[in-house]
């Protein structure tokens, strides 16, 4: 029985958690990996075009909330997802043809757009903050659980309770469905083939008759899809802070290049990667520890490696690995 108590404590603060938050940072990263493989840069202001999808789904949630339409018992923002995707894709469609059009007509050095997009990135972080506030802004409705710890010790008899959240699902299913997407239309449609092309070879792309700025469009609107929907379900999963999204920047990139910087599969198991190292490291083993071992032998300290302030220094500590011993990543992507 303490095995298996054991393995329930596992699954609800490490193993569910991991797939939620690994799965939050995989479709982050699947967003900065296009970039970078397509328009040849990294945009720092990745982060902060999370917060305002998700800003303008958490605006669109509360006005239908008060009309009293709701999708009960999920989230409402699943309904008002659509209109975050659409928001977002308008302000990056509207960045590239301000911004990041001219840059690429004089054929600037990456590092150029790379410092473009931190003019960028505060330009967004203060319009979010101006609009919402710099306040956690809670939004989540619906059922809270899927699974009670309380209902699952009554069925299982066990003295650890396994709840399942409902945010937890959602995201986890999520990102299965858009990942799947996303792969179908990069691997089967024309656009996607075309995309593909111009990632490997821009100039044999060129000659090929692909048109570049049909590319560029498309990588902005998948990109705006991807990050409204990992900022909302990051937000569903835990809070909405308009700062939290500057700081997931980091674990974001380092998932992107631990996988493998420009390649698609490695963003995905970079995301993983990442998410389960933080909350391992984070996690205190003390319950588990308990369970497993001897009455005599059970620890009176957390166990905890670090503490949950200092979860961001797992993944900076990864990427210097990284970088250090094999920067093209897992995966092989481009070297950074």
């Amino acid at each position: 029985m303490d095995f298996l108590n054991a393995i329930v404590a596992l699954a609800n603060y490490l193993l569910i958690p991991g797939l939620a938050y690994g799965s939050q940072l995989a479709l982050g990263a699947l967003g900065v990996t296009l970039v970078y493989g397509i328009l040849r840069f990294s945009n720092f202001a990745h982060g902060d075009t999370m917060a305002f999808g998700a800003m303008v789904t958490i605006l669109v949630t509360w006005w239908l909330q008060s009309l009293g339409i709701s999708i009960a018992p999920l989230p409402t923002a699943l309904l008002a997802m659509p209109f975050g995707i659409l928001a977002t894709a308008a302000l990056l469609l509207a960045t590239d043809r301000v911004v990041y059009r001219f840059y690429r007509r004089v054929k600037a050095k990456p590092v150029v757009l790379v410092m473009a997009s931190l003019g960028v990135m505060f330009i967004m972080n203060g319009l979010v903050r101006f609009i919402i506030g710099p306040d956690d802004q809670r939004f989540a409705d619906g059922a809270r659980f899927i699974i009670k710890a309380r209902d699952f010790k009554a069925w299982s008899g066990l003295s650890e309770g396994l709840a399942l959240r409902t945010s937890q699902v959602i995201t986890i299913v999520t990102a299965v469905v858009v990942v799947a997407a996303l792969f179908w239309f990069l691997n089967k449609t024309r656009t996607g083939k075309s995309m593909r092309a111009f990632s490997d070879n821009e100039d044999l792309a060129l000659l090929s008759g692909i048109n570049p700025e049909r590319v560029v469009m498309y990588t902005w609107l998948i990109v705006a899809a991807l990050v409204t929907v990992a900022g909302v379900l990051y937000g569903l999963d835990k809070s909405f802070k308009p700062f939290t999204y500057f700081q997931l920047l980091l674990p974001i990139f380092a998932s992107a290049i631990v996988g493998g910087l420009g390649n698609p599969l490695g963003a995905i198991a970079g995301g993983f990667v990442i998410a389960f190292s933080e909350v391992t490291v984070t996690y205190a083993w003390k319950k588990v520890l308990t369970y497993l071992l001897p009455a005599d032998w059970a620890p009176d300290g957390l166990v905890q490696l670090m503490s949950t302030d200092y979860k961001f220094a797992v993944s900076f500590a990864i990427l210097v690995v990284v970088l250090l011993i094999k920067p093209t990543g897992l995966f092989k992507g481009q070297s950074v």
